[in-house]
């Protein structure tokens, strides 16, 4: 099964079992990762699944739709340059070993 490597925000990594057909908030929740809040349950209308993406995958997702941008640029004074919303981010076999950060809570 692929994995996917999560840093909480006590710098504690978890390796979790990926199931491809999620998104990857789906996979971070579903691991009961609490620093992830996701309040929203992945309708792209909140910035609670903000995570930073290690920059060797960043270029490897889907680039970001205008909604996710204007959301992490709107709502979090943490946001980067490896921004993404966990929840619109499809995980399949090609993520294998994808590493995010959970971004600090606003």
């Amino acid at each position: 099964m692929p994995k996917i490597y999560v840093t909480d925000w006590s710098d504690r990594e978890h390796v979790i079992e990926g199931r491809v057909g999620m998104t990857v908030m789906e996979n971070i929740r579903q691991a009961g990762i609490e620093d992830l809040a996701a309040i929203c349950g992945g309708c792209c209308s909140c910035a609670t699944c903000h995570v930073y993406v290690e920059e060797s995958w960043f270029e490897k997702l889907a680039p970001r739709e205008d909604d996710e941008l204007d959301l992490v640029s709107d709502t979090s004074v943490y946001e980067e340059d490896a921004s993404r919303l966990s929840c619109q981010i499809p995980f399949t076999d090609a993520l294998d070993g994808l590493k995010v950060t959970i971004a600090p809570e606003d």
